[in-house]
């Protein structure tokens, strides 16, 4: 073999060796809150389409996720759905504290089969969500961890509901676990954020709850410890007037000042 060949053997080796990094570089891994999916998966595409970056996301209940981040998951971004369990995250010294921004708000809502009999609610102080239930359950995220059960339960609690309602309650791994267990009619009724019932044909919503009647939801975003160097760019294109125009879109408020 001549020095010349010998030399292009070792170049394509060496390009063989570099290109999956390289690609591995261009790639960015995103933990988010379940209710996120909709509303993410068309911001992502319209991040990679501007700039080639590609991702792999994972949507599950928040706390789920900030428990994977803190065991080592790869994780560049996290999105929570409620500030506790940024917050924990936080605590965990999983997250890049400065890159930190409350980013969205979000309802939360009483949902119903979109051909249920049940129509419009008033939900208020002493609003007996047990008897509108009947012989049925009442499907939301878990009560003690999952951020939509957390808020569920905050609000029933305030309207003096809870009590009643507790034993028919269902507790889903997730939110959009609690959706389609409604939307498949297996739950008569659930409580989820306006957001999810939006993108679920098979649901209606039959009520508000009102904002004052639970913390107000709000959803984090931040880097984590581990993130890649491009993660930045991403967090400003998430606060971005395009990133706002796709939230809304979907029923998220935009609590940031846009950047572009």
């Amino acid at each position: 073999m001549s020095r010349l060949s010998a030399f292009f053997v070792a170049f394509v080796v060496l390009l063989a060796a570099v290109a999956p990094t390289a690609a591995q570089d261009k790639t960015i891994t995103v933990f988010a809150a379940a209710s996120m999916k909709n509303a993410l998966d068309d911001i992502n595409a319209a991040y990679t389409a501007r700039t080639g970056v590609k991702f792999t996301v994972s949507y599950a209940a928040s706390s789920a996720l900030a428990k994977q981040i803190e065991q080592g998951a790869p994780a560049d971004v996290f999105i929570s759905a409620d500030t506790d369990w940024m917050d924990y995250a936080t605590s965990k010294k999983t997250i890049n504290e400065p890159s930190r921004v409350n980013l969205l708000g979000n309802s939360i809502v009483l949902i119903a089969p979109k051909d249920s009999k049940i129509d419009h609610v008033a939900i208020g102080p002493g609003f007996d969500l047990a008897k509108l239930a009947g012989d049925g359950r009442i499907a939301t995220g878990d009560v003690k961890s999952v951020p939509a059960g957390k808020y569920a339960k905050a609000a029933l609690e305030k309207l003096g509901s809870w009590q009643a309602a507790e034993p028919k309650f269902a507790m889903a791994e997730s939110v959009r676990a609690a959706l389609t267990l409604v939307a498949r009619g297996e739950a008569p009724l659930g409580i989820v954020y306006a957001t999810d019932a939006k993108v679920e044909p098979g649901v209606k919503i039959v009520g508000t709850f009102p904002a004052d009647s639970h913390p107000a939801i709000v959803y984090p975003v931040a880097a984590t410890v581990t993130a890649k160097a491009g993660t930045s760019d991403y967090l400003a294109f998430l606060r971005s007037t395009a990133a706002k125009t796709i939230l809304e879109k979907y029923g998220f408020k935009f609590l940031v000042s846009p950047t572009t």
